[in-house]
């Protein structure tokens, strides 16, 4: 599959482009009118929402750090301040840990799509963190210069999974939820009490 991407992205000029639903928690690796791979993300929480807006890729790096945000450990390596910044005190013997964001795609400001950890509900200062498999794909697949267009709202629910929403909760943003539950695979009416009831 990813090599697929490598060499549709070469012979076509980059036809892709991303799109981010903040509201489904989800990115999707968009060809045309195709969705070519999806991807549960962790965006900006509240205080460092991610910007919505058309932007591009403004830059790659397969292995960045963060120049602001880090952990801070004692002299040991033990982890003593988990979300730190670098103007943080640190402690006689111990150090400032910049945060890897690797397969980094900027795209607005310092915010950019990267592998990370996802808790199931936005975390981030402002980036679009991926699980690592689905990060580098996307970085295979988008150049500098690829749309990138986020949109919707930070959801502030608890209603969220490791994996982002359940699929019958999810929508591509180009088609407009289905119109009736029953053509989505999960359902199975034995199970389930239809909400056209």
């Amino acid at each position: 599959m990813l090599l697929s991407l490598t060499s549709m992205s070469a012979q076509d000029g980059n036809p892709f482009r991303v799109e981010v639903d903040l509201q489904q928690q989800t990115a999707f690796l968009i060809q045309g009118r195709g969705l070519v791979l999806e991807s549960p993300i962790s965006s900006g929480r509240y205080g460092h929402l991610t910007q919505t807006g058309s932007f591009k890729v403004l830059e790659k790096e397969v292995n960045h750090y963060s120049s602001v945000y880090g952990k801070i450990v004692d002299a040991n390596g033990k982890t003593i301040v988990a979300d730190a910044d670098v103007d943080m005190k640190v402690p006689r013997g111990g150090k400032f840990i910049a945060a890897p964001m690797r397969y980094f795609m900027r795209f607005h400001e310092a915010d950019g799509m990267h592998a990370g950890y996802l808790p199931g509900y936005p975390a981030s200062h402002g980036c679009v963190r991926m699980p690592e498999q689905l990060a580098i794909a996307f970085f295979r697949a988008v150049d500098v210069g690829t749309p990138v267009i986020v949109f919707g709202r930070t959801p502030r629910t608890n209603e969220y999974s490791p994996y982002g929403l359940p699929p019958n909760r999810r929508m591509q943003p180009w088609f407009g939820r289905p119109a009736d539950p029953r053509f989505q695979p999960q359902y199975d009416p034995r199970y389930l009490d239809p909400w056209w009831r």
